[in-house]
């Protein structure tokens, strides 16, 4: 058992950013098991991994979230063109870290448009599933969170300062140095066999041996991705069985 984050108790309501992977369905089920009511956000930006938003729905409701909301940006697909490998449908993911996974902003972006959701349910409490684990990724890093943070409540200072708006606080597992099979831990003790249906892979289908795509195959994870296998790693970690639906299983 992790012990309750001496941070987290201070709020009673956070908005959550959701995406259906093992990372964001961890970070809500650790939210709610420290009694706090959990609105979940999630994002269409265009991106492959379009099977993430349908699983995403389906743990909104396992999680018993206050309210599930998947806000249609996927207007950035065309802003972002070639920039990276996540929004473009022909470029073969790699199975180890490249700096093409990397969205422009994305976090920023995300982070943003939950704050002004947070803002609106009267709410101080902004978090996304970051972990120890994601420090190769510039805006999942400490750092970022916090200037983030301190950006966004300057730029409502005035309302702050009046008592017109909460100051808003974002929060994710890395803070309190949470790594992901540590997460993974917490999902699994909140939803049992069906974090297993959590959604990792990188492909918004899954593919075969060959990286041919099926329309038959939707559950099942290619098992090769950068994030696929960064899923694996995790069960092992976490000293769980993998029952994950990959391709090559």
């Amino acid at each position: 058992m992790i012990s309750k984050s001496n941070f987290i108790r201070n709020f009673s309501k956070a908005v959550c950013i959701f995406s259906g992977g093992l990372d964001s369905i961890s970070t809500a089920a650790y939210l709610k098991k420290l009694g706090l009511d959990v609105y979940l956000i999630s994002f269409d930006y265009g991106q492959r991994a379009s099977n993430e938003l349908i699983v995403a729905k389906r743990f909104s409701k396992f999680l018993k979230s206050n309210k599930h909301e998947i806000v249609d940006i996927s207007f950035l697909k065309c802003l972002l063109g070639k920039t990276n490998i996540l929004t473009r449908s022909k470029p073969k993911i790699p199975s180890t870290f490249d700096y093409t996974m990397v969205v422009p902003l994305r976090n920023t972006i995300f982070l943003t448009i939950a704050s002004i959701w947070a803002t609106s349910l009267n709410i101080s409490l902004v978090v996304y599933g970051a972990h120890t684990g994601d420090n190769r990724y510039p805006d999942c890093r400490p750092a970022f969170t916090r200037s983030l943070q301190e950006v966004i409540n300057l730029s409502e200072v005035d309302g702050i300062n009046a008592g017109i708006r909460n100051k808003l606080h974002i929060w994710s597992p890395a803070i309190d140095n949470l790594s992901k099979s540590e997460l993974l831990l917490i999902g699994y003790e909140a939803l049992g066999e069906k974090i297993f249906t959590s959604w990792s892979c990188y492909l918004g289908t899954s593919s075969d041996n060959k990286g041919n795509t099926s329309t038959h195959r939707k559950n099942i994870q290619c098992g090769r991705c950068e994030s696929c296998m960064n899923r694996k790693q995790a069960f092992s970690n976490a000293g769980l069985e993998d029952k994950t639906r990959y391709v090559n299983h």
